[in-house]
């Protein structure tokens, strides 16, 4: 018996040599498969087929898959070991981040400057000309720290509890340094050399002048190094939220020019950096009318306001909005049903990559409840009203009574989220000029079923998807050097944190915003 064991994955086409007994886990990830419940055997989020060759049926797998599917060959990947040659069937993973193309305002600088959207799940880098703001080069992957927590509390939970927060910080400075590396490498030609027909500019990796970050305030804590501990309990307060500036050889980066690295402040509570570069982006600090951003993730960011006041809050959405913890759930990869529409009194699904329906993500899940409402399949306090334990969208893909109730505890957090900081500002949903969607879900998401479930109240007409507002805003900061000094103290001051958490109406809001609306 050699110590190595051959994995062909299938549809990628790749084919691994790896030491017999290495964790799947340790394998996969870098092949787009996720692990939602930080490896526990808890979900159903690293599925994947055994095609060829076999793998242990532990206890946690029986006990979230059912016996046909394990006799079908489908496993938990983060049960598992490389024992034996096989051949392995996974959903191709697609980056499901919006990589902004978005054009801006901006006074010219000079040099290059790197702007990244640091994401729970997911991580951006994009290279910029500052002279001509012209995106240079990108490169995307998935969130390292991913492999310890799919989520932000599960990994506040893996550095407090489990002694990880250094592994969580190394892990992500490493990740981000060897992408910005790549960028360089990929987008960069020496000087004075012709630049080829890729459109490569002729520039110095000695011209990288600065880097804007933006993330979440656990991510923000978890990379400048931070202690997340305040952030696992109640109040939630975190125990710093301004603005950390690095030298790239502080993180452990040799560049050449040694730039200055900002990791943008956070606005309070969860609301993070990101939000801020949302707030740039939308430029809602200079607008006279009251508008209003929403980020629909795991951790719902909501923000209302103008050039005069502004108010932010985050709720505890979960991870529905996501396809996580849904019985057949998955995000936007080959294979996931994201778009459901009513169809001669049946349905219409559309599923990413044209192929076989592997699953459901979050798009495809507000929808189905929606026609689900308009066909009587659901009710509106949430009951199904289907044939069997299912409601079918596109056989074998279903939804659980479990998968409606999770839709419902997500909506209601952002809807209840909604109406409680709107009454603090004083406004109403008919004086909002516009609602912002920020982020992939919300670019995504049909504003109708939005809507026809409840989890915005706003006319369509108002509602607009975004895009990656945190990505657009880092890139805006890159070409304002005095954005330091000036403009954030000036959006800060006007700025008022609402914790609803502590809020005494939000429980019954929340009750109240469980229940869909009536046709």
């Amino acid at each position: 018996m050699t110590d190595e064991v051959r994995i062909e994955l299938q549809p990628l086409g790749e084919h691994l040599k790896v030491p017999r007994g290495t964790p799947l886990r340790e394998i996969l990830f870098d092949y787009g498969v996720e692990f939602p419940c930080g490896g526990r055997g808890q979900c159903r989020g690293c599925r994947i087929r055994v095609a060829e060759g076999s793998l242990e049926v532990t206890s946690p797998q029986r006990q979230v898959l059912r016996p046909q599917e394990i006799e079908e060959g489908w496993r938990l990947s983060c049960q598992c070991r490389a024992e034996g040659d096989m051949r392995l069937e996974m959903a191709q993973w697609k980056a499901d981040i919006l990589v902004d193309d978005s054009l801006f305002e901006f006074s010219p600088g000079k040099g290059l400057g790197i702007a990244i959207d640091l994401g729970t799940t997911t991580v951006v880098v994009q290279l910029l000309d500052l002279e001509t703001g012209r995106v240079l080069g990108v490169r995307t992957a998935l969130n390292a720290q991913a492999r310890h927590g799919a989520d932000v509390m599960s990994r506040v939970e893996f550095a407090v509890s489990g002694g990880g927060r250094k592994t969580l910080t190394d892990v992500i400075r490493h990740q981000i340094g060897t992408l910005i590396r790549q960028v360089l490498a990929h987008s960069l030609v020496p000087i004075d050399d012709k630049a080829p027909d890729n459109g490569a500019a002729a520039w110095r990796e000695s011209d990288l002048t600065q880097i804007v970050i933006v993330g979440n305030t656990v991510i923000h804590h978890l990379f400048c190094g931070i202690d997340p501990e305040p952030l696992s309990h109640y109040p939630f307060e975190p125990m710093e939220i301004g603005l950390y500036k690095f030298q790239a050889r502080d993180l452990g980066w040799d560049l050449e020019s040694n730039p200055v690295v900002r990791f943008l402040p956070c606005l309070g509570g969860f609301v993070g950096a990101d939000t801020l570069a949302g707030i740039l982006a939308i430029r809602m600090h200079e607008s006279r009318d009251l508008v209003g951003l929403v980020d629909l993730g795991t951790n719902g960011e909501i923000v209302f306001g103008n050039s005069e006041r502004m108010i932010c809050a985050s709720t505890a959405a979960g991870p529905a909005f996501e396809g996580a913890r849904i019985w057949m759930g998955m995000r936007a990869a080959t294979g996931a049903v994201y778009q459901v529409q009513a169809s001669n009194g049946g349905l219409h699904c559309s599923v990413l990559g044209n192929t076989e329906p592997r699953g459901i993500c979050g798009s495809g899940l507000v929808d189905a409840i929606a026609v689900g409402l308009d066909l009587g399949r659901v009710a509106p306090g949430g009951k199904l009203n289907c044939e069997g334990e299912h409601f079918v969208i596109a056989d074998p893909v279903a939804i659980s009574q479990t998968d409606v109730r999770q839709l419902q505890l997500a909506k209601a957090a952002i809807a209840a989220g909604i109406k409680l900081v709107l009454e603090r500002i004083g406004g109403t949903h008919d004086q909002v000029k516009a609602l912002y969607l920020a982020g992939a879900f919300g670019n995504y998401i049909s504003r109708e079923s939005a809507r026809r479930i409840g989890l915005i109240e706003f006319p369509i007409d108002k509602v607009r998807p975004a895009g990656n507002t945190a990505l657009l805003g880092a890139k805006m900061a890159l070409f304002q050097p005095d954005i330091d000094g000036e403009l954030f103290p000036r959006i800060l001051e006007r700025m008022e944190h609402m914790s609803l958490s502590a809020d005494p109406h939000f429980m019954d809001t929340y009750v109240e915003e469980m229940v869909f609306p009536r046709g």
